[in-house]
């Protein structure tokens, strides 16, 4: 009697060891058989757009305004430097410029006066090379001394730095007293528009998208609502699947990078988040849009 039961029993874990194996061999073909040939769903992330801000001239950093994490809006001042030695150069600058146009205006009054004498040889040739030469010369001096105005004025602005678009402060690089040289980095800041995302659509796929359909992108924050974008670039080249991009094929096939544009972005899609996009294939409709690298 307690044979048979050992032999019912290793029975039955054989029958369900069969079920279990069954299960797993058979359960992701019916759920090819069954999935939606009109859809294609992808997994992505949200590229991070980044700018890295720095002056275009050296100094002793005054101000530093933002902390890592804040937001920033387009314009907005982030960072100084001290500028009173700019300030005194730019000023020096527009007083030579305003001594050399006193120049200028007394060397065309001059030759003026004394042009209609060299028609009628009253003064020698040489005098009204003299000053022909004269009057070029100053005006070149007082063309070269506006220009320089200008520099030292760029200079002097460029002791700010104001934020190039509507952002997020990734990080601060510097602290106030720190000297800096020119294209030093001070702050990096993340923008927020336009949305990229960056998916891979696997070989036996690209052929049934194309630019400009639209897509639908699902995040965990709002599952339920998702977000309108379009297929905004596909590219012409080929690439293993990245290891941080989960396809439904293997990691091994070869893989085409899309970029998927978004611009209702609101507080729950943020740079670098993992993303789903499902793309209707069967749907006709395609949208286009300009995109605006500067937000």
């Amino acid at each position: 009697m307690i044979e048979k039961l050992k032999e019912y029993r290793l029975l039955i874990l054989s029958l369900l060891i069969i079920f279990i194996v069954a299960l797993i061999v058979v359960i992701p073909l019916i759920k090819e058989h069954f999935r939606n040939k009109n859809e294609l769903i992808l997994y992505g992330n949200i590229e991070i757009r980044q700018v890295d801000l720095g002056f275009r001239v050296s100094g002793r950093i005054e101000k530093m305004l933002f902390e890592e994490g804040d937001m920033v809006k387009k314009g907005d001042l982030i960072a100084m430097l001290e500028s009173n030695q700019y300030y005194d150069i730019w000023n020096q600058a527009k007083a030579e410029a305003k001594a050399k146009f006193y120049v200028q205006k007394n060397a065309d009054i001059t030759f003026s006066r004394n042009h209609p004498l060299c028609d009628d040889t009253t003064i020698s040739k040489q005098e009204c090379d003299d000053l022909l030469t004269q009057k070029n010369q100053s005006k070149a001096e007082y063309d070269s001394a506006v220009a320089n105005v200008d520099a030292a004025q760029a200079d002097y602005l460029d002791t700010r730095i104001y934020a190039p678009c509507d952002g997020t402060v990734m990080t601060r690089v510097q602290e106030p007293g720190a000297i800096v040289s020119p294209s030093q980095i001070v702050y990096t800041v993340a923008k927020n528009k336009p949305v990229w995302i960056r998916a891979f659509v696997p070989e036996p796929e690209l052929g049934r998208i194309k630019y400009g359909m639209q897509v639908k992108v699902y995040n965990d924050s709002r599952p339920n609502n998702p977000y309108t974008g379009w297929i905004g670039y596909i590219s012409p080249v080929a690439e293993f699947t990245p290891k941080e991009v989960e396809t439904a094929t293997l990691r091994t096939d070869l893989v085409y990078r899309i970029r998927v544009y978004i611009y209702d972005v609101d507080e729950y899609l943020r740079q670098g988040m993992p993303v789903t996009v499902k793309i209707d294939l069967a749907g006709k409709q395609t949208i286009r849009k300009v995109v605006d690298d500067n937000g």
